[in-house]
């Protein structure tokens, strides 16, 4: 039998059908649902339920008590903070099944959600995007925009590495990494590359 190169505490639950990459870690309480699939290097913080059927790129943290339910597809690099919330029917009933109208949820790459959030289904948010702490989210968030609050709203830009930008005559310098950026309308992008979408 092929040795494991992951790792599971014993008191999470994988359920068969699962995929999971090499050098992910499962923490203490978490259950792993049918059909679900995580990619290399994760980190799965305590008390964390996935699936079943999510999709979990390449080296994501999520850290504790947060549930990544069906329709729900995190991209890599991907950090979810703490008791973050995500959500897939936008109108629950507990008398009434809706199952067959889940709305699909997209983390782009390299976005953070800070803890507390609350992420309403049927959005993206955007590559490197930064939702703060507590900030309760119902539209799609641009690539790279920072936004917090109830109902989240944009209160800037943030660079890949996580430090705020500046823009002067819509273009931008990370002090911290030197990376640069350009601006033109609600779209921002490395002027390296076009990342904005």
């Amino acid at each position: 039998m092929a040795e494991k190169k992951y790792s599971v505490h014993k008191s999470s639950y994988i359920d068969k059908g699962v995929r999971i990459g090499e050098g992910t870690k499962i923490w203490h309480f978490c259950h792993v649902l049918e059909g679900s699939e995580i990619g290399r290097d994760c980190k799965i913080g305590q008390n964390v339920v996935i699936g079943p059927d999510a999709r979990i790129g390449d080296n994501v943290k999520i850290q504790n008590n947060v549930s990544v339910y069906k329709g729900v597809v995190l991209e890599d690099d991907v950090f979810c903070g703490p008791s973050c919330v995500f959500t897939n029917v936008f109108n629950p009933r507990s008398a009434v099944p809706r199952m067959d109208e889940i709305r699909p949820t997209l983390v782009k790459k390299g976005a953070s959600i800070g803890a507390n959030a609350t992420v309403v289904c049927g959005i993206t948010i955007g590559k490197s995007a930064f939702v703060g702490a507590g900030a309760v989210v119902t539209k799609d968030v641009p690539d790279y925009a920072l936004v917090y609050g109830n109902p989240a709203r944009q209160r800037g830009w943030i660079c890949e590495c996580g430090e705020k930008l500046v823009f002067k005559a819509g273009s931008a310098r990370c002090r911290p990494c030197g990376k640069k950026y350009v601006k033109s309308g609600i779209f921002v992008k490395s002027k390296k590359k076009d990342i904005s979408r």
